[in-house]
């Protein structure tokens, strides 16, 4: 399915559909689904969905042991994933995918739907956490998701959205609350909001991942999955450029000292580019580490990330899709204390030179220059 009007039929049939809308410009929350933002359109019900849903999975109306991948363009994740502060394993368990297992508030659990408008919605649940090494975590979770007009599109990138061309915006403030009576401390563990939105692939789509200017050197994280294939991923001064196209796994991640708080793609086949936009304050450097393995630096942990998808060693495919991710710091709380993370997704379709324009201003590099290979 392509098309948006499509996929609200299916929601409003399998799981539950609050829509929200600007013109023709319309998103999809998932309640049911732990308040994800399932889908949008920028061209009303007939316009092209942008974002991944895993169809078969939630028609089956079933769970399945470990993760419930539902998909969807901007879902709420707590990390860490692994580590010795990970909330995806117990103690004492090896790192490996029959010991991981997704807690079921951020997996399974409907979320509350608080209140809703024309062109707003809130969610939340409460929910309690434990990790790797056994500290306990009373959460309560939330987040008010807003689509946005050209006006407040335009005054929250810093652009001008050519006239003729299609568009859509929507953002979500997140909150993590310590609803507990226990301080969470570094030295126990903390938690960071992970915001992850799955997005369709194509033959030729490109994820453009601006590097900070003032780090002065251009490190990026790719071991998650192993070495990725040097015609999959380019590496300059500026950028990380990385294929989109859901053939192969690979995952790649910016510290905070390499952090620009913007990063995008490009689909030349649809003519869509593709920008997320994040809250960032450089002057925190401590972001969970989620590599699954006993950790000498936990907190030494990734700002942005982008994950494709691909074949698993035993042949089976969990989409295909391509993933933009951004995490919040890792902060201590004390009780009735909170963090918030500011997670925007916006989708840009039209002519190359167009989106050429938009693609210069804002991720500082032309969309002529972003291929690999």
């Amino acid at each position: 399915m392509n098309n948006y009007g499509q996929d609200k039929e299916f929601f409003q049939k399998y799981a539950d559909c609050i829509e929200l809308s600007e013109g023709n410009s319309k998103i999809i929350i998932s309640p049911k689904l732990q308040g994800r933002i399932v889908t949008s359109t920028s061209a009303g019900d007939k316009g092209f969905s942008y974002g991944w849903i895993n169809y078969k999975l939630i028609e089956s109306g079933k769970f399945l042991p470990h993760c419930n991948n539902f998909g969807g363009e901007d879902r709420y994740w707590i990390g860490p994933e692994g580590g010795q502060y990970s909330i995806f394993f117990k103690n004492h368990t090896p790192f490996d995918l029959e010991h991981w297992q997704a807690p079921s508030a951020i997996d399974t659990e409907s979320w509350n739907l608080v209140m809703s408008t024309k062109n707003s919605a809130i969610l939340e649940n409460t929910f309690e956490l434990e990790n790797y090494s056994g500290t306990k975590f009373n959460v309560k979770a939330n987040r008010s998701i807003s689509i946005l007009d050209n006006q407040k599109m335009e005054e929250w990138l810093g652009i001008v959205i050519p006239k003729d061309i299609e568009s859509v915006g929507f953002l979500s403030k997140n909150y993590l609350h310590n609803v507990g009576t226990n301080e969470w401390k570094k030295d126990t563990g903390l938690l960071s909001i992970w915001n992850l939105g799955q997005l369709k692939p194509s033959a030729d789509n490109t994820v453009i991942v601006p590097i900070n200017p003032a780090a002065g050197t251009n490190e990026v994280n790719d071991s998650y999955f192993g070495k990725i294939d040097a015609d999959r991923i380019k590496i300059t001064k500026s950028h990380v450029l990385f294929k989109g196209d859901g053939m192969k796994r690979g995952k790649i991640g910016l510290d905070p000292k390499h952090t620009y708080p913007i990063i995008g793609s490009y689909d030349r086949i649809n003519g869509v580019l593709t920008i997320v936009k994040l809250s960032f304050d450089p002057k925190r450097s401590d972001y969970v580490n989620s590599m699954w393995e006993l950790q000498k630096n936990p907190f030494s942990g990734d700002v942005v990330n982008s994950y494709n998808d691909g074949p698993l060693p035993d042949g089976s495919i969990m989409g295909p899709f391509y993933e933009l991710e951004t995490s919040s710091p890792a902060v201590s709380l004390k009780p009735g204390e909170k963090i918030e993370h500011i997670h925007s997704t916006f989708h840009f379709k039209g002519k190359p030179e167009q989106l050429d324009q938009i693609a210069q201003k804002l991720l500082m590099i032309s969309l002529n220059d972003c291929k690999i290979g």
